[in-house]
């Protein structure tokens, strides 16, 4: 019986795989949005799909469409090929690739406020749903939004994607294409460069530690802030406000890639 691990599959492949998963969201974000209408009939679909539930709904449908597809694609790789096990990472090395997240989100956040689109796109949209959110709700959004669906786009693009295109280029085009792709599934003319640069981040961070786990704990703390602060305290308004928050992410975030590229050398490859 040949034990030998597969081949690395060819891009092609990898990339099929990106667009089933899209397919699969699709259809199922579809399937939620009408089993959650049927709950309540009287009230105008899109209404229901833009609030707090139809988030969730989505968030779970998205995150299961993405570990079904991964499931059947990856199935004959293992932990270690996929990279979900742990690297070179130490604590502070988690500590400060999560701040780095969190520096960056503010800082592009208030970038978006600052030109005047932070109230456009699908952003707004997930902002409204949750803010005034509390209790058994707050808690599900936090889980849903944070965990379950921070946890598999990460586990989907750092681990299977970005992985498997590593073994057949370099990693920086790896990290590059893995970040497209991952942006291009908000379909969100807003969203998709925000997306585009949390992926390149966690993608650097992926490739420094030789695991996908950081940048997975990355993911699941940066959304479940997110979620907690925009339920609990809102959307910060003033221009000088946000220019002072923007300044501050972004010379934290720097600090911290510095940090990480001293912390964690360059593979041979990168």
């Amino acid at each position: 019986m040949d034990t030998s691990p597969p081949p690395p599959p060819p891009v092609w492949v990898v990339l099929r795989t990106f667009l089933l998963a899209t397919v699969t969201i699709l259809a199922a974000s579809i399937v939620a949005g009408m089993l959650l209408h049927s709950l309540d009939p009287d009230r105008p679909p899109i209404e229901t799909l833009q609030g707090l539930r139809g988030l969730i709904a989505g968030a779970l449908a998205s995150a299961s469409a993405l570990i079904l597809t991964l499931g059947i694609a990856a199935r004959r790789l293992t932990l270690a090929r996929l990279r979900l096990v742990p690297g070179r990472e130490r604590g502070r090395d988690i500590v400060a690739a999560i701040l780095g997240v969190l520096a960056l989100g503010q800082a592009l956040d208030s970038a978006t406020t600052l030109i005047g689109l932070s109230d456009q796109g699908s952003m707004a949209v997930i902002r409204k749903a949750l803010q005034g959110a509390s209790g058994s709700e707050l808690f599900f959004a936090v889980i849903a939004i944070g965990i379950v669906a921070g946890a598999a786009e990460e586990v989907f693009f750092r681990g299977y994607m970005q992985s498997m295109l590593r073994e057949r280029w370099r990693p920086t085009l790896a990290i590059l294409v893995t970040s497209v792709c991952f942006g291009a599934l908000h379909m969100d003319l807003l969203h998709v460069p925000l997306a585009i640069a949390l992926g390149v981040y966690l993608g650097f961070v992926t490739e420094r530690a030789g695991s996908a786990l950081p940048a997975v704990v990355c993911h699941i703390v940066n959304n479940a802030v997110y979620t907690l602060l925009t339920a609990t305290v809102g959307s910060w308004d003033g221009r000088n406000l946000h220019m002072m928050l923007g300044v501050a992410g972004t010379v934290v975030f720097v600090g911290c890639l510095l940090f990480l590229r001293r912390s964690l050398p360059a593979s041979a490859r990168s």
